[in-house]
């Protein structure tokens, strides 16, 4: 063995501590941006979900209402401010803005949520099913 294949220490400058908290920091903070559940949703299996549950009532085209209004841009949008759907008066008092998570709760049992609504939907228990339905929901608001 020689010289130069003995083992050296290795040595960092000075910035090197600064350095290593800023990339911790940076992978903490990017780990609390990662979202809830629903983040993990497939848009696929979502539009499929959709087909399932809901197709029958609402529609994805925006200014079409079926049984149930259109709910194209549905996240971030106030509940029951589409001009050409009639909704019930406890919808149009209720003051929800449709928040990723108030979907999921409304999603999950709508009477709870706005009890005497008039959608008629017991609800979906899978959570795997609503996080991919969430998924699709929210990429038609985008």
């Amino acid at each position: 063995m020689n010289q130069n294949d003995s083992p050296r220490p290795v040595t960092r400058g000075a910035s090197f501590f600064p350095q290593c908290m800023s990339a911790i920091a940076a992978l903490i903070l990017g780990m609390a941006c990662i979202g809830p559940s629903w983040a993990a949703g497939d848009v696929k299996l979502g539009s499929k979900v959709f087909s399932a549950e809901c197709s029958e009532c609402h529609t994805m085209k925006e200014g079409k209402n079926k049984k149930g209004p259109s709910i194209y841009g549905l996240v971030g949008r106030k509940a029951a401010t589409l001009s050409d759907y009639d909704y019930s008066g406890a919808i149009k008092s209720s003051g929800i803005v449709w928040t990723e998570e108030k979907l999921d709760a409304y999603i999950t049992a709508p009477a709870k949520v706005v009890p005497g609504g008039k959608m008629k939907y017991e609800g979906l228990s899978n959570p795997k099913a609503r996080q991919d339905l969430l998924a699709y929901l929210i990429f038609f608001s985008q």
